[in-house]
């Protein structure tokens, strides 16, 4: 069965000074400020579309590499990982690196290396940014 999720942006005035919200519609979790400095120089207490995009890869990549791991019969004990997302203003974005931490009892390092691996590439959301360069560090712990 498809799910769709929906969130709703709002914004008011011109792109370098101008502000917007973002609202994360199906959960009702929140609504949160964006601006351009936001985007473009330090958060301040702000989101960007690219913490947006890193929230949703790094939770999707940790999704898929438990479900690949427990699936070749190595269930993980925990799996970290952080999605840095890289915006050049003029450019878009130029870059996702994805560092990932797991603890997997019995499993070797290149086990993981390659369970690591496939889950960066077949995981939903990497695929959607198919012509993005991502990179990974991937470790046991």
């Amino acid at each position: 069965m498809a799910t769709t999720r929906t969130a709703n942006a709002h914004w008011e005035g011109p792109l370098l000074s101008g502000q917007g919200t973002v609202s994360l519609d199906s959960s009702k979790v929140g609504t949160f400020d964006v601006t351009w400095a936001s985007r473009s120089e330090e958060p301040n207490g702000r989101t960007s579309p690219e913490e947006l995009i890193a929230a949703a890869h790094s939770t999707c990549y940790s999704m898929a590499l438990s479900h690949g791991l427990a699936g070749a019969g190595n269930p993980p004990e925990k799996v970290d990982t952080k999605a840095e997302v890289t915006f050049q203003p003029g450019e878009g974005i130029t870059g996702i690196h994805l560092t990932v931490r797991a603890s997997v009892p019995g499993l070797s390092a290149d086990a993981f290396e390659k369970a690591a691996q496939d889950a960066k590439a077949n995981c939903p959301v990497s695929q959607a940014l198919t012509g993005t360069k991502i990179t990974l560090d991937a470790a046991l712990v």
